[in-house]
C-alpha cells in the first residue's frame, strides 16, 4: 500500500475529527445537549452512522459517544521511519472521517438552516443558491429505486474542479450518457471553483432532474453521496441498521460508484477517499499521486492516478467494473425478433454482401482495454448511400469486425458473440442475414435504405445488443465494417486462420479424454422433455454451441441452461452411453427419458427439440443413412421433407431411426459411429454437400475413401431410395457392403 496515501488519509482524518469534535462541543455549549439535530425529512437520522452503527442521532448528546468512537478509530499518524502502514488503519480513519462529518453537517443545518436549498429544483446559470444538501426520503425513494432496477447503475462522486470548463462539461456528459448520477462536493483547494460551478458557467443545467447533484461546496458534503448509498441498501436491499458489513458489501456489489478527484488533493480529501474505499468505491484521478493497485476491498484497483482528463471517464468505469447499459438502439428501422424471419426478395433488394456474389466475413476478436473505444462504429469504404443509384441492386464485399475488451473477457467467448450476429442483424426490419463466419450473406431492402438504414447501423445494432445480452463478460465494444475488396480479402484470410485455431481446440479433444460434458436446455419451453448434451465430438444439434462454447456459457452464467455433467461410468463405448449423463437426463427431462446414445440413430438416439440444423434418417433399402439440412425444402429419400421430420421427432422423444444434429457434427469423428459412421451416409442435399465439401473430403481421406463425397447421392440423382440405389451401386458406396444397419 502507498505510505504517502495512507499517511495523508490518517492525517486528514485527525484534522477532520478534531474539527468536528470541537464543533460538537461548541454546539452543546451553545444549544444544550438536548437540542435536536438531523437531516431534514428523513427517517434514517444521520444515515451513515445509523446504517453502519445502528445508532439514532436525534439530539446533540446522541452524537457524543459516536464522536468518541471516531477518536478511538483514529490510528496514530505513521512516523517517517514507519515503512509501510497497512490499508486497515486507513480504512478505520476513513470511517471515522465520515461519522464525524455527518455530525458536522447536521450541526451546520442547525446553525445555518438556509445554507442548502434541498429539493429537486433545476439549477441554471445565475442561480443564487446551488448547493442541494442531503436528499430527503422523497427524493431518495424516487431516485434510489433507479439504482435497484438498473436505470441508474451508480454514481460518480466528483470533488474539486476540472482543469478547464470544457473538460468538466465533457466528463459529466460522458457519465450522463452512461446513465450515471454525478454527485459533487468540494471546491478546489483554493476555494475558487467546483465542477457544478464550471457546468453552470458553461450553461449546463444541474440538479436532480439532470442527475448532476451539487451537494456541498465542502468536502464534508461527500457524506450526502455516501449516505444516499447507505439508505438505498436499507430501503431497497433489506439491510438492517447496524449491519455494517452487509451494507458495505451491498454497496460494493450493487451500487457502482467511484470517486473522481480533479484538482490538488489535500489530506482531508484523502481521508474521505479512504472512507469511500470501505464501500468498494475506488478513486480515479488526473492528479500526480501514488497509486494503490492491488485488489482487495474494491473490485479492482483502489487508487488510480495520472489519468488524462480525456480518458478519465472511461478509465473510471473500467476500474469500478461498471457494465454499460444500452437501452436504446439508434437505428431508423424497426427492430425486434418479429422481423427475424423476414425475407428480402429480388425486387425489393437494394444491396447485398456475400452469398457467393461477393465475399462477406464476420469476426469477433478481443483487444486490450486501451485499444477499444466503446460505441465507436466505423465504415471503411463506400456505404449504402455512396452507391450509384443506377446500379441498384448493388453487390459489395463486406467484413464485419467486432473488437471487444474486458478484464474478464476470454478468447473462448469470441465465437459465442460471433454466432449472435446472425439473429441480431435479422432483427432489423428490411435486413436479411444468412450464414456466419466467412459464408455470411447480407441482403438489405430498398425500404430500409429509404428510411436511412446504412451499413454503419449494423455496428450500432451489434454494440447495443452485445452490451444488453452479454455485458457481463466484457466492458467495451467497437465495430469496424470494411467494403473495399482488397481489405475484405485480407480480413477473410486472417479470420480463416482464427476459425481454424478455434476449431482445432475442439478437434484436438476427444470424448474419451473428457470427463465433463455440458447440458443445453434452452429449448425446453416448447420441448419440455428434451435435454441436449454436448461433448467435444458431438456439438449441439442446433449448431450454435460446441463443447467450448458451453463451457464458456457456463462460466458466464453458472445457473443458465449449460450445466456441467460428469459423464461417469461408461456403459456402452460403441454407442456412447454413460451413467452420469443418463442420471442427469432423467432428472432434467422430468423423468421422461432414462437413457440415450450419443453415437447412434438406430438404437436409442439422443432426443431432438425440432430446432436442429439437420436430421438424419435410416434408409433400409440402401443400408445407409440420409441427412437433410433445414435450408433444403425439397423431398428426401425417406419420404418426408425436413419440416415433416422435425414435426415427427422434434418433441423431445427418443425416436429410433431418426436423430437431429448440427451440420458440423456430420464430419465429426463420432458422428453415428455406432452405426458405421460417415461411411453410412448415402444421401444429402447438394447445398449441404457443398457447404461441407472440404471437411467431407478430409474425413473421407481419414476413412480411407478419398472420393467418398462423390459417392454420396443428392437430389440431382434422386429423392427416393429406388432412384438413388443404382447410383450408389455404380459408385460402389461403402454402405452397400457393410453389415445390415437394422437387425
Amino acid at each position: 500500500m502507498s505510505k504517502i496515501i495512507i499517511s495523508a488519509a490518517i492525517r486528514g482524518a485527525h484534522n477532520i475529527v478534531n474539527k468536528c469534535a470541537a464543533k460538537l462541543e461548541e454546539a452543546i455549549g451553545k444549544y444544550g445537549e438536548n437540542q435536536e439535530i438531523g437531516f431534514p425529512n428523513t427517517a434514517y437520522y444521520l444515515p451513515i452512522i445509523y446504517s453502519l452503527m445502528g445508532t439514532k442521532i436525534e439530539k446533540l448528546k446522541d452524537a457524543v459517544p459516536v464522536m468518541n468512537r471516531c477518536k478511538s478509530l483514529l490510528p496514530p499518524v505513521p512516523a517517517e521511519h514507519h515503512y509501510m502502514p497497512y490499508l486497515g488503519p486507513g480504512l478505520d480513519a476513513g470511517l471515522a472521517t465520515l461519522f464525524a462529518e455527518e455530525i458536522f453537517e447536521a450541526i451546520r443545518i442547525l446553525e445555518q438552516p438556509d445554507f442548502y436549498f434541498y429539493g429537486e429544483d433545476l439549477i441554471e446559470k445565475g442561480a443564487e443558491k446551488i448547493w442541494a444538501g442531503p436528499a430527503d426520503d422523497v427524493i431518495m425513494r424516487k431516485r434510489g429505486v433507479e439504482f435497484v432496477d438498473g436505470s441508474a447503475p451508480g454514481f460518480a462522486a466528483i470533488v474539486g474542479s476540472a482543469p478547464s470548463v470544457q473538460e468538466a462539461v465533457d466528463l459529466v456528459l460522458e457519465y450522463q450518457k452512461k446513465n450515471l448520477y454525478i454527485f459533487c462536493a468540494a471546491r478546489d483547494i483554493e476555494g475558487k471553483s467546483s465542477v457544478p460551478e464550471q457546468l453552470l458557467e458553461a450553461g449546463v443545467q444541474i440538479g436532480w432532474p439532470t442527475r448532476i447533484v451539487p451537494f456541498s461546496p465542502d468536502i464534508s458534503g461527500a457524506v450526502f453521496a455516501l449516505g444516499f448509498a447507505n439508505r438505498a441498501a436499507m430501503a431497497f436491499g433489506g439491510v438492517k441498521p447496524g449491519a455494517a458489513l452487509k451494507n458495505l458489501i451491498y454497496n460494493k456489489d450493487r451500487i457502482f460508484a467511484f470517486v473522481n478527484a480533479l484538482s490538488t488533493i489535500p489530506d482531508e480529501w484523502y481521508a474521505n477517499a479512504a472512507g469511500a474505499i470501505n464501500y468498494g468505491f475506488p478513486t480515479i484521478t488526473n492528479q500526480n499521486i501514488p497509486q494503490i493497485l492491488p485488489t482487495g476491498i474494491c473490485t479492482y484497483e483502489h487508487v488510480v492516478s495520472n489519468v488524462p482528463m480525456a480518458e478519465l471517464g472511461e478509465k473510471s468505469i473500467e476500474v469500478r467494473g461498471l457494465k454499460v447499459q444500452v437501452t436504446h438502439i439508434d437505428i431508423p428501422v424497426n427492430f425486434g425478433a418479429a422481423f427475424e424471419g423476414e425475407r428480402v426478395r429480388k425486387d425489393d433488394l437494394y444491396a447485398e454482401c456475400g452469398g457467393g456474389k461477393t465475399q462477406a466475413v464476420e469476426l469477433v476478436t478481443s483487444k486490450r482495454m486501451d485499444e477499444v473505444e466503446d460505441g465507436k462504429v466505423e465504415v471503411f469504404g463506400p456505404d449504402l448511400a455512396d452507391l450509384p443509384k443506377d446500379k441498384i441492386p448493388m453487390r459489395l464485399p463486406l467484413a464485419v469486425v467486432v473488437e471487444v475488451a474486458g478484464r474478464n473477457f476470454q478468447p473462448d467467448f469470441e465465437p459465442i458473440l460471433e454466432r449472435q450476429i446472425h439473429h441480431l442483424v435479422n432483427y432489423a426490419q428490411g435486413v436479411m442475414h444468412i450464414g456466419q463466419r466467412d459464408i455470411a450473406w447480407y441482403r438489405i431492402g430498398k425500404a430500409a435504405v429509404e428510411k436511412g438504414f446504412s451499413l454503419k447501423h449494423i455496428g450500432t445494432i451489434l454494440h447495443a445488443k452485445f452490451h444488453q445480452d452479454f455485458g457481463a463478460i466484457f466492458d467495451k465494444c467497437q465495430v469496424k465494417l470494411y467494403t473495399e475488396k482488397d481489405k475484405v480479402a485480407e480480413i477473410t484470410a486472417l479470420a480463416r486462420k482464427v476459425y481454424a485455431e478455434r476449431d482445432a481446440r475442439v478437434e484436438g479433444m476427444t470424448d474419451e479424454t473428457t470427463d465433463i460434458y455440458y447440458s443445453c436446455t434452452l429449448c425446453q419451453s416448447f420441448a419440455p422433455n428434451h435435454v441436449c448434451v454436448v461433448s467435444p465430438e458431438r456439438t449441439g444439434l442446433c449448431g450454435a454451441y460446441n463443447w467450448m462454447d458451453c463451457k464458456a456459457s457456463y462460466e458466464i452464467n453458472p445457473t443458465g441452461p449449460n450445466q456441467p455433467i460428469e459423464k461417469g461410468e461408461t456403459l456402452d463405448e460403441k454407442y456412447g452411453n454413460w451413467k452420469g449423463v443418463n442420471d442427469f437426463v432423467f432428472k432434467a427431462s422430468r423423468q421422461a427419458v432414462s437413457s440415450y446414445n450419443f453415437y447412434s440413430l438406430v438404437y436409442d438416439p439422443m432426443t431432438t427439440c425440432g430446432c436442429c440444423e439437420c436430421i438424419s434418417a435410416v434408409l433400409p433399402m440402401c443400408n445407409g443413412v440420409m441427412t437433410v439440412n433445414r435450408d433444403y425444402t425439397g423431398e428426401t429419400p425417406c419420404g418426408m421433407k425436413f419440416t415433416t421430420l422435425a414435426g415427427v421427432i422434434g418433441g423431445g422423444q427418443v425416436t429410433p431411426g431418426f436423430v437431429g444434429h448440427s451440420k458440423y457434427n456430420v464430419c465429426q469423428r463420432k458422428f453415428i459411429k455406432g452405426d458405421g459412421g460417415l461411411k453410412r451416409v448415402v444421401w444429402m442435399p447438394k447445398i449441404l454437400k457443398e457447404e461441407l465439401r472440404e471437411r467431407l473430403i478430409k474425413r473421407g481421406e481419414e476413412e480411407g475413401i478419398p472420393d467418398l463425397i462423390d459417392r454420396i447421392a443428392d437430389e440431382t440423382v434422386g429423392v427416393t431410395e429406388d432412384e438413388i440405389l443404382p447410383f450408389l451401386t455404380e459408385k460402389n458406396h461403402p454402405a452397400l457392403s457393410m453389415d445390415p444397419i437394422i437387425g
